[in-house]
């Protein structure tokens, strides 16, 4: 259902995590229902792939683990979400692709599609009622991927990812126009520190780490403050 995929991806989001792939999505894809559903998650539901088999979707990962109850037939590792979470993000972090599976929301996985993956992703559930939503277990496994590593990072590389960062160049022109400004005004106080003081704007702007944007909605905000007349 588009409604589940929406949920799951904004569950997706709220850790960090931004890739999703789906295979044959029921009601067809884009999905208006999806995107309402997101609440905010649009980077995840706008870079959506959607291939038309799980063997397409997975072509090029390395390691992929399946979410589903243990399946007695097949001889794979059975993993915790935590123990999956640090499976996944050191081989990650070895430049592999990787790739967490979730079945339908009615059927789960086919033996099949389970057959396909490196290990199974066991969540520890209460089980007279073992069926989890599948946004809920998209939020718990990618909870636990936070865990393994920076949320904080993770989530604004996610968030940033179609930022291009500042060259220098950028940098430069916004602090000879902020230094502009500051000396129009008379900032630099007293004058025998003015070198000290410049070359500590400058330093703190060039580790700003900003992106093309940025910059330009900071020399924005210095143009605009330009305008005004000095306080008399």
């Amino acid at each position: 259902m588009g409604e589940n995929i929406g949920a799951t991806a904004r569950a997706m989001l709220n850790f960090g995590v931004s890739a999703l792939r789906l295979v044959k999505p029921r009601d067809g894809w884009p999905n208006p229902k999806a995107a309402a559903m997101a609440s905010g998650a649009s980077i995840v539901i706008d870079r959506t792939e959607v291939f038309p088999s799980l063997d397409g979707a997975i072509k090029d990962c390395s390691f992929v683990v399946a979410t589903t109850a243990r399946r007695r037939e097949l001889s794979l590792p059975v993993l915790t979400p935590g123990q999956a979470a640090t499976a996944l993000r050191d081989r990650i972090g070895r430049g592999e692709r990787c790739a967490v599976l979730f079945g339908g929301e009615r059927n789960g996985l086919a033996t099949d599609d389970v057959a396909r993956a490196d290990a199974i992703l066991s969540i520890p559930v209460n089980p007279a009622f073992a069926s989890i939503n599948l946004s809920q277990a998209a939020l718990l496994v990618a909870y636990e991927w936070a865990q393994t590593g920076n949320l904080v990072a993770s989530a604004a590389g996610d968030a940033l990812a179609e930022e291009r960062p500042a060259v220098r160049d950028d940098v430069t022109r916004l602090y000879e126009h902020l230094e502009h400004t500051l000396d129009s005004v008379g900032y630099f106080v007293p004058p025998e520190m003015r070198g000290q003081m410049a070359r500590t704007l400058r330093v703190a702007l060039t580790r700003a780490g900003f992106t093309q944007s940025e910059v330009r909605t900071l020399r924005g905000v210095v143009k605009a403050l330009d305008k005004k007349e000095p306080a008399s």
